[in-house]
């Protein structure tokens, strides 16, 4: 059972306990690799905070395109935040989209890694 905290320290609240769940299973080796793919790929919420404020000044629907949510991103270009309203609602909802998004990588991190798990065992047999 690996230590989350130790491969992944910046982590906190419901998403520490995500990833715990997830990483209960893997040896040093593979919590190593996963948290060093996890955390290239994760976004930190203050990061999402910095980018949806930014959608006061000109620049809305930046966190989205971040997001992987790029429709999402466009509309907001091109309304201006839905007139404020979405980059207002976004800036209350800052830590659950970043969240949303870690979980996501989490899962997709999961399957590559475990993938590359089952060729390698092909191989030594």
């Amino acid at each position: 059972m690996a230590n989350v905290l130790r491969h992944l320290p910046e982590l906190e609240g419901m998403e520490l306990g995500y990833i715990q769940g997830l990483m209960k299973n893997m040896d040093e080796d593979q919590a190593s690799l996963f948290a060093q793919v996890y955390r290239a790929r994760r976004k930190d919420a203050q990061m999402i905070l910095i980018l949806t404020l930014l959608g006061f000044f000109g620049f809305a629907g930046l966190h989205r395109f971040i997001l992987g949510q790029i429709g999402l991103g466009i509309l907001y270009i091109l309304t201006v935040g839905l007139c404020f309203i979405g980059t207002i609602v976004d800036l209350v909802n800052y830590k659950s989209l970043a969240y949303e998004y870690n979980i996501k990588v989490a899962h997709e991190t999961i399957n590559m890694l475990s993938t590359s798990f089952d060729m390698g065992q092909d191989h030594k047999e």
